[in-house]
């Protein structure tokens, strides 16, 4: 008899799990469709992308309280004949430069609603503040990078109704610091949105990037047959 285990859980916000994957021969849709619907019935919410370039051929991104599930529907997938291109592990968070934020904004931080409607344009990417021997972010004041962060977001505000951004917090958990998703109607809006953001001083000084993976937000059954041609 197997013994239900405790769920792992952050005392708040949600888990959020980024998984990309390359279809093989062995790939079964309905056991990939299943997985991805368990998981939805278990309460996750899950994000499926149809990919562009030859990282990946689709992307997963699931979000819930129990980091179990998510590693639950990791299994399912494989099983159904994915193969896994890369990963990544983070936590829903509000930043410590936005405490005192009103509590609309401070739910749809830790507890979102994905994906948004209108919006199937689809980038994630990794980064981290930089820890250089000119520019060391850790080695400001907590004021002078509040500062910083504010005119930071003063800028992705500008794209407000464009472009819908949710940054989770991945700090020991994975090789970056934080995990950046974005959704637009349009793939240059995501475009601008990043070029922009990168010419204020908080990104131009301090930020570093990782790879990006792009695409299409679709149901799973869409995503796979574009991935399967079929």
């Amino acid at each position: 008899m197997t013994t239900a285990r405790q769920p792992v859980a952050p005392t708040v916000g949600w888990g959020v799990l980024h998984l990309f994957w390359r279809v093989g021969p062995s790939t079964d849709a309905e056991a990939v469709t299943t997985a991805v619907k368990h998981a939805r019935e278990g309460g996750d919410q899950v994000v499926t992308a149809s990919l562009l370039g030859h990282k990946a051929d689709l992307g997963v991104m699931a979000l819930g309280p129990d980091l179990r599930r998510l590693r639950a529907l990791q299994t399912e997938l494989r099983r159904g004949g994915l193969e896994l291109a890369g990963s990544y592990v983070s936590l829903t968070e509000v930043s410590e430069y936005a405490e005192g934020i009103p509590e609309e904004m401070r739910r749809a931080r830790l507890y979102p609603e994905l994906p948004p409607p209108g919006k199937p344009a689809f980038c994630f990417y990794p980064m981290s503040k930089r820890r250089g021997p000119e520019r060391n972010w850790y080695a400001l004041d907590f004021e002078e990078r509040k500062e910083l962060m504010v005119g930071h977001g003063a800028v992705g505000r500008t794209f407000r109704g464009r472009v819908l951004q949710l940054v989770t917090g991945s700090t020991g958990l994975d090789d970056f610091e934080w995990g950046v998703t974005l959704f637009g109607e349009h793939p240059d809006d995501l475009k601008e949105c990043v070029y922009q953001m990168r010419f204020d001083p908080a990104s131009a000084h301090y930020g570093e990037f990782g790879p990006f993976w792009t695409g299409m937000v679709d149901d799973v059954e869409a995503v796979l047959a574009a991935a399967l041609g079929s």
